[in-house]
Parts: C-alpha cells; structure tokens; sequence
C-alpha cells in the first residue's frame, strides 16, 4: 500500500493548503532563487499541478471568449501531460536528491508521447490562431451562444484541463512511493512495452489518415476523378482502417492505460483513484467519438454501411462485403 493516496485524503490535503498553508507560504515566499526552491519543494506538487492547470483553465476560457475559437485547450493537449509529468519527477528528484528509474521511464515516454502528438498537430495547422476543431461550431449551432459558453466555461476550459492533469496522476502517486523502492519491476517493463506497441500503432493510424486526406485533397485541387475510399469521401478497408472506424482514438484511449500501470508497478495495488484520468478520458472519447460520426454520417452518405459493418474503436475483423474493396492504388 505504499505512496497510496485515497481521494479522501487528496481533498484533505487541498483544504488544508488553503485554509492553513497558502497563506504562510505566500507570506514566507521571496523572490529568491533559494526561497523560491525551498516554497516549490515543500508544498504537495499535487497542489502545484492544480494551480498551474487552474491558471490554464482561466487562460484558455477567456481566450475562447474573446476569440470565438473553442480549440485552445487542443493547442496544449499534447504538451499539458508532458509539463505535468516532469514537474513530478523534478519535484520528486529535488526531495530525495536522485531520479527514480520509474519516474525518469515513465516521464521520457509521456515526452516522446507528446512530441509525436504535437507533430502530427501542428502539421495539420492545429496551432494557427484561427484554427479551430469542426465539432465546435458544429455543436455551438445547436446550443446557441450562451450555451457554448456555459458548455465552455464549465466543460471545454475548467473539466477539460483537469482531465490532462489526472492522465499524469499514475505518475504522481509513482513519486509517492518513489522511496520505498529503488529499481524497476517486471510490470515497469511490461507497461513501457505496451505503451511502445501502443504509441507506434497510433502513428500507423494517423499517417494512413494523414496521407489519406492528403492524396485526396490533391486529386480534388487537381480535379482528378475520384475512385474508392477517394470517392466515398473516407478510409474504409485500408490498413487499420479496416479493423475500426478510429484506430487513433483507440491508441490515445490504451496508451493511458499503460501509463496507469506504472503507478501500479510502484504500490503494488492493482486499483487505486489515479485510474480515473484514464477512465474519464475513456468517456470523453466515447462522447466526442459520437459527434465526430454525427457529422461524418451527415456528410458522406455512405458513411452509416461502414458504421454497420468495421467497429467504432476496438481494432476487429472487418465485416464489410468483399464487393466494396477497393481497387488497388496503382
């Protein structure tokens, strides 16, 4: 049971900071190096972590205010986790004076993560200011200005930058039990093997998409006539395309599983509350998964017969009709 955390002792940790530490700490804190260190590595970095995902939140709903773009929280979803993992590990490595093998595994693999993640972004022009996710302004005609921004001041800003920092609580109560273990167990290996297998999937997924929509758009620029998956509009029975419907979603969705192992690696106890960042996530892909096919099936017609016949996200035979594959791209 070592470096576990119920969630009963976590809110009591927070009230306690801001009834009784907070204001000592603001008062004793300088803006000395030294007095800076000795404030950051005496507080919880739990604590830390809220505060810093608490002036993200602010950030980010008030720039979707002014803006009218609801996708700042996607410009820091790959970059969040990897912040939160190294304040972790650092924090953990100023206390105890050395890098826990765990922590130090762990962390480099949520920073490859997020480094893949932030690529594959930025090359669809994710982080241009005006660019924004289509499911926004699709669900933003539907509710309305004040509902968008009741959705975004509850859900989009505030629930959505939670949601990255619980991904990254695995890795929090690692650091916990950080002292009471020095080396690596069997089921650190077996969760970075995972995590590998899981990541490199996700990047087949996303360039067979990625070239997918390429090759598309050039042919339509270009005015060439379409054929197959061009002509329907999307992939169907190509690569992993075949087996679900969203191959990527699924990858994002497992590989946080996998960092969830480690936190069970370090305490020894299969379940403990840093699952809910995985589990909420889950959930979340279910309900922007819905929307994404809401839209896809309004879109393409014949989008509702490769619903019916290639799964939703679990990788499974195909069972579209052998009449409807594709020619082979000469």
């Amino acid at each position: 049971m070592a470096g576990l955390v119920s969630v009963q002792e976590m809110q009591a940790t927070v009230v306690d900071f801001v009834q009784n530490q907070a204001p000592l700490y603001l008062k004793n804190t300088t803006l000395a190096p030294e007095s800076l260190l000795q404030s950051y590595t005496s507080l919880d970095p739990l604590i830390t972590a809220l505060a810093i995902a608490t002036v993200f939140s602010i950030a980010h709903w008030f720039l979707a205010l002014v803006s009218n773009n609801y996708s700042q929280v996607d410009k820091c979803w790959s970059i969040l986790p990897v912040i939160y993992s190294w304040h972790f590990t650092v924090h953990d490595y100023l206390v105890r004076g050395q890098i826990h093998p765990r922590l130090a595994l762990v962390t480099a693999l949520v920073t490859v993560w997020g480094a893949r993640l932030t690529y594959n972004f930025a090359r669809k022009g994710g982080y241009k200011f005006s660019e924004q996710d289509y499911r926004w302004p699709y669900i933003q005609k539907r509710l309305g200005k004040v509902g968008m921004e009741l959705l975004n001041i509850t859900f989009i800003a505030p629930y959505q930058n939670l949601l990255l920092l619980s991904l990254t609580g695995p890795i929090y109560v690692a650091s916990l039990a950080a002292g009471q273990s020095q080396g690596l167990v069997t089921l650190d290996y077996v969760a970075a093997a995972l995590f590998a297998a899981i990541w490199f999937t996700e990047i087949v997924a996303d360039q067979q998409q990625f070239d997918f929509q390429t090759r598309k758009y050039k042919m339509i620029k270009e005015k060439t006539a379409l054929y197959g998956d061009y002509k329907r509009g999307f992939l169907t029975q190509r690569g992993l395309w075949r087996f679900s419907r969203h191959p990527n979603f699924f990858c994002e969705i497992s590989i946080w599983y996998a960092v969830y192992l480690f936190s069970v690696a370090a305490t020894g106890v299969s379940l403990n509350w840093s699952l809910t960042g995985a589990a909420a996530l889950h959930m979340l892909f279910f309900g922007s998964t819905w929307i994404t096919e809401v839209i896809s099936s309004e879109k393409y017609p014949e989008y509702k017969r490769y619903q019916q016949h290639v799964s939703m996200l679990v990788p499974l035979p195909s069972r579209m009709p052998s009449s409807s594959n594709l020619k082979k791209d000469l």
